[in-house]
């Protein structure tokens, strides 16, 4: 499943060192979603770049996410997932924290996605991840005590995430073909 893959980093963007900005050059086809204010997160200004960046592409797009990022992700796809092939959700920041929790309970994600967590991350705990894992319909994964799975806790180029796109893409085929069938 082809499509355009939208970089949608968290707050402070992801510098040049972060696993998101190594995606963009080893990944075609990649556009970072960029916000007017990286320092100030506020959901529906995020999400509503977000969903002006996949209304700008020529067809359906594939979304890698980070922290807020994550959060800002699934407030778009629950006001219009239609485009969205799937979305890849690498440590989500938690929705509590920035007086999000009650916007991103509405429902299940239109599309598929698979939520990356860390048992260690200062931002939203292991439980805590799992439990928005099941309200948005996400498959969970964890990847062991990684902290916030950003440059802090090591994770500049970062090939293991090839392979959890490639997990992504898989649900979101086995998906499409349910649809069709």
């Amino acid at each position: 499943m082809t499509g355009r893959i939208l970089i949608v980093p968290g707050l402070h963007d992801s510098g040049p060192g972060h696993w998101q900005s190594w995606l963009e050059s080893v990944l075609p086809e990649t556009h970072k979603v960029r916000q007017s204010d990286w320092e100030r997160p506020h959901l529906p200004t995020w999400a509503g770049a977000l969903l002006r960046d996949i209304d700008r592409q020529s067809g359906p797009v594939w979304i890698l996410a980070h922290s807020f990022g994550c959060l800002a992700t699934v407030a778009a796809g629950l006001s219009d997932g239609e485009r969205i092939l799937g979305a890849l959700l690498v440590a989500p920041a938690d929705p509590a924290r920035f007086g999000s929790a009650a916007s991103l309970i509405d429902g299940r994600l239109s599309f598929p996605s698979l939520l990356i967590a860390s048992t260690s991350d200062p931002w939203l705990s292991a439980d805590a991840a799992q439990r928005w894992a099941r309200v948005w319909g996400s498959q969970y994964r964890t990847i062991g005590a990684a902290g916030h799975i950003n440059v802090a806790s090591g994770f500049g180029p970062w090939p293991e995430v090839l392979d959890h796109f490639a997990s992504l893409q898989k649900i979101g085929q086995r998906a499409c073909r349910i649809r069709i069938a």
